[in-house]
């Protein structure tokens, strides 16, 4: 099982403000347990709301607004991807985090078998060589 795991921002994240040095090594330390255990997938931090947009979609309608967003507690400021084998051990993976005042959401990542008959075949092999090649382009050149 997959799961997406969304660090929520605060005032510091939503201001720009970048971890210290000894935030950046227990998370490092973190992290490199994570891949060690075969857990980690990807993780990554993310920029401030203020350099980032929205776009709302209405029919054929497109919206943009810039950032910053206003309501910080529902933003992300970074997120990790996780092959575990329940939720419950994403959850013991997580206690272990090392945070201090945050919010963290945990929420598995579909997976093919849960789309059912909906999935046909010709759906199912256009998105495995979509993401084939998404897996080649990120390849370092």
């Amino acid at each position: 099982m997959r799961f997406m795991v969304l660090v929520k921002a605060d005032k510091s994240s939503e201001a720009g403000a970048l971890p210290d040095e000894k935030i950046l090594t227990e998370m490092g330390k973190f992290n490199e347990e994570l891949a060690k255990a075969g857990v980690m997938l990807a993780a990554e931090g993310l920029h401030a709301s203020s350099k980032g947009a929205r776009v709302k979609f209405d029919g054929k309608k497109r919206t943009v607004t810039d950032g910053p967003f206003a309501e910080t507690k529902e933003l992300i400021a970074g997120f990790w991807l996780w092959q575990v084998k329940s939720k419950e051990e994403a959850i013991e993976w997580l206690k272990r985090a090392p945070f201090d005042q945050t919010e963290v959401e945990i929420r598995q990542v579909f997976e093919w078998e849960d789309f059912g008959p909906a999935l046909t075949p010709e759906i199912r092999a256009t998105e495995d060589r979509i993401r084939a090649d998404v897996k080649m382009a990120a390849k370092p050149r």
